[in-house]
């Protein structure tokens, strides 16, 4: 029993004194609350700067960054319908598919939200001596599963809102009836729900790097403080 009050006590001041360490590098006038606000901050700029431009209309479909294309399996039916002149459709296609990541987007943000309250001290203190992407690794790791709940559903009435369904039924049974091809029949919904969900952690990441490697994107006085840490490690 000795023994183990004394283990326990050598982790217990162990820990302290990282956290003391960490706590001794601060820069001068940042405290543990202000490091935790900082990183709240730097991801709520990003959520309202990025997610918010996802959720418009051509948000996703004139960003190349994210754009969705279309799943292997349907990437040989779209050539296919170009070959025997239908590009219309095909472009057709494309876009509807966008046009349901923009519309499940918006949904985000309340998620990303209550998980950005959740930071405390230790999360901000490895996510901003982490790697550039921490914060946006954080992030998906609280919030991935709860969002990909949210967007498949919406994404799956929107396909029907948009006309994604009745476009891609058409285009499937037309290229599914021309000889020597083999039948598909993909999940779009699950399809464009994990590609906007990559969408959104991708603008949030390049967000991220942005404070992180340009001063000058430090808008406030408390993002220069914070991530000044960061900058010595």
């Amino acid at each position: 029993m000795k023994k183990f009050i004394a283990l326990f006590s050598i982790l217990i001041l162990t820990s302290c004194a990282e956290l003391q360490s960490i706590a001794n590098q601060l820069p001068m006038g940042v405290t543990e609350t202000e490091m935790s606000a900082g990183l709240r901050q730097a991801l709520e700029f990003g959520i309202d700067k990025e997610v918010t431009k996802l959720a418009k209309e051509d948000g996703f479909f004139n960003n190349p960054k994210v754009r969705i294309g279309l799943p292997p399996e349907l990437q040989k039916v779209d050539k296919t319908l170009r070959d025997v002149g239908l590009d219309a459709l095909a472009n057709e296609g494309l876009k509807v598919l966008n046009r349901a990541a923009e519309d499940a987007v918006g949904e985000a943000i309340p998620v990303f939200a209550n998980a950005v309250k959740g930071i405390t001290f230790a999360d901000a203190r490895n996510i901003l001596l982490g790697a550039d992407n921490a914060a946006t690794v954080y992030l998906s790791t609280k919030t991935e599963t709860e969002l990909y709940g949210k967007f498949n559903p919406i994404i799956n009435n929107s396909l029907d809102r948009v006309g994604a369904t009745k476009v891609w039924r058409n285009i499937i049974e037309k290229y599914n009836a021309l000889p020597l091809t083999s039948d598909v029949n993909p999940d779009l919904s699950d399809y464009v729900t994990k590609k906007a969900l990559d969408g959104v952690y991708l603008m949030i990441a390049e967000e991220e790097q942005e404070i992180r490697n340009n001063i000058g994107s430090r808008s406030t006085e408390l993002l220069k403080r914070v991530f000044a840490l960061q900058d010595k490690k």
